[in-house]
């Protein structure tokens, strides 16, 4: 257990590390995770022999959970419902004809049982959500006609049907007495039921309950999930449809302080993706990646070139899509995580086939992400897919078009220079607003004409700062003994970047210069500009 703890410790905090210089790189960010995994296997430099399935199977889909409970909660069913017909259409019916196409592909070029054949197409038919979001996020550009709603609410509804039909094959593959009619049922029935109750009910109580904790929500959240997945897979039922379904309806409800949920489920999530691709490439031993290079190379090429472009122009021309919307979504279908976690389910199973399935998918999966996710923006481009007037955070429920509102207090005394002013005699920024004067008389709403009176306690609104991708404002304390205690902020030693822009001292806000003296007790605000790469 030490081992493992001292194993994950490091890989959380390389993976945080290299995630700022992962971006900056032109392949997707998560194929540098795999990468890292691969070093540190077994026939990597550190030779960690790792090759247990099961415990590996356990975290990925734990972490794939999460995964698509926050894909489910990021999607905006405002911004998608013109495209929701669709992206359904592409997440179903799409994934059918897919894994048909390529298991037909599979049967006749690399002769292999028609079962194996559906089996593997089964296994890759769905697109990847964490793939998708990381590249369109990362690129911070929209793409026309409500692709980028389309493409994220198929790859998050997807993985469900890809089970589905997995599960389906492996029972054939087993010679399993089942009924298929009865499977289907079970799987749908079940995952619909429990994630639109446990959306409701997790609506419901968390506008109901009182949370005393501060992290209440974001843990009663994260407990929703859980079940989510759970219930419904106990009772024979899909448990991604059902904790993708929740996600749904839980975020596109109003919650308090949803802003703050999204940013937990945006770290768990962050993190859960490092550590499944860091997983998978210390799980796979490359020596024995050889025997599948070619197979894999053609599978992918014949699945990204001809059964997906099949699929999805069968779907879309109904539609009247435009031909540079069917290509750019062809394009757009990278195979990830989730085919790889439904591989490892195949070979926990002990089905009989003839290539080592976790070795091929792997390999698929590594050249649909090199090959497609590297050049998704450059298809992009090229095809004129991409709208500059735009912004594709709007997609998702995170996004915000104003900022929150602050609420700043202001103490007139007998010399404050807006003392016995009328409001409409002096001029506030655009963004300020005298919201409340309170008053020993009493509280005032006040207008225009509402006098100032020393020993007035104005509260104003503001827009609140967020942090950006280049400027973060963060507080310290100075307590007693603190090293910065009775020294000018020209003596001390700032981290590169940083800049004190204010002091709170009893009750006072000052705009510091570099004579002024830190006190004990002083709450200093940092800002923190972040390196810009050469």
């Amino acid at each position: 257990m030490s081992m493992y703890l001292l194993l994950a410790g490091t890989v959380i905090i390389l993976c945080i590390l290299l995630s700022r210089f992962a971006e900056k790189l032109p392949v997707p960010s998560l194929l540098i995770f795999i990468g890292l995994g691969m070093c540190f296997g077994v026939n990597g430099f550190l030779g960690i022999a790792f090759d247990d399935y099961r415990i590996s199977e356990h975290i990925c889909s734990i972490c794939l959970v999460f995964v698509m409970f926050y894909g489910g909660f990021g999607t905006n069913l405002q911004a998608a419902r013109p495209v929701a017909a669709q992206s359904i259409l592409l997440s179903t019916v799409g994934v059918v004809m897919t894994a048909a196409f390529l298991g037909c592909f599979i049967h006749f070029c690399l002769r292999l049982p028609w079962i194996e054949s559906m089996l593997i197409g089964s296994v890759v038919s769905s697109t990847d959500a964490a793939s998708v979001f990381n590249i369109l996020r990362s690129q911070k550009f929209d793409l026309k006609h409500n692709t980028a709603s389309m493409l994220e609410m198929e790859s998050g509804s997807n993985d469900p049907i890809s089970y589905m039909l997995t599960i389906l094959m492996v029972s054939l593959l087993l010679g399993q007495d089942i009924s298929v009619p009865l499977v289907l049922f079970k799987q749908i029935a079940f995952g619909l039921f429990f994630g639109v109750v446990l959306g409701k009910l997790g609506l419901y109580l968390l506008n109901r309950f009182s949370f005393y904790m501060e992290q209440g929500r974001a843990i009663f959240l994260f407990g929703i999930a859980l079940l989510a997945f759970a219930l419904p897979s106990v009772l024979g039922g899909n448990g991604y449809l059902s904790v993708y379904l929740s996600g749904i309806i839980l975020g596109n409800g109003y919650i308090p302080q949803k802003k703050e949920q999204v940013h937990f489920f945006d770290a768990v999530t962050g993190i859960a993706q490092m550590m499944i691709f860091f997983l998978l490439g210390l799980l796979v031993t490359p020596v024995e990646l050889s025997e599948v290079v070619l197979p894999a190379l053609l599978i992918t090429l014949f699945l990204t070139l001809v059964a997906r472009p099949a699929a999805v122009s069968a779907i879309l021309l109904p539609f009247r899509a435009p031909l540079a919307q069917i290509g750019l979504v062809s394009w757009s279908g990278l195979r990830g995580v989730a085919s790889i976690v439904f591989a490892i389910y195949v070979v926990l199973n002990k089905v009989p086939m003839k290539y080592n399935l976790f070795n091929l998918v792997f390999c698929i999966v590594l050249f649909s992400m090199a090959i497609q996710g590297t050049f998704l923006p450059w298809v992009s481009k090229k095809l004129k897919m991409i709208d500059r007037h735009a912004e594709v955070s709007r997609t998702f429920n995170d996004y915000q078009e104003d900022s929150d509102i602050s609420f700043v207090k202001i103490h007139i005394t007998e010399r404050h220079a807006l003392a016995y002013r009328k409001l409409k005699d002096f001029a506030l920024a655009p963004d300020f607003l005298v919201a409340l004067i309170i008053r020993k008389e009493g509280n005032i709403i006040p207008n225009g004409n509402t006098q100032l009176l020393p020993g007035d306690l104005l509260v104003v609104t503001a827009k609140t700062f967020e942090d950006r991708a280049n400027l973060s404002l963060y507080e310290m304390n100075i307590p007693k003994g603190h090293k910065w205690e009775k020294q000018s902020l020209q003596e001390i030693e700032m981290l590169e970047n940083s800049l004190i822009v204010a002091i709170q001292r009893k009750g006072k806000t000052l705009i510091p210069y570099g004579r002024t003296v830190i006190h004990q007790e002083d709450t200093l605000v940092i800002a923190h500009f972040a390196k810009e790469e050469g």
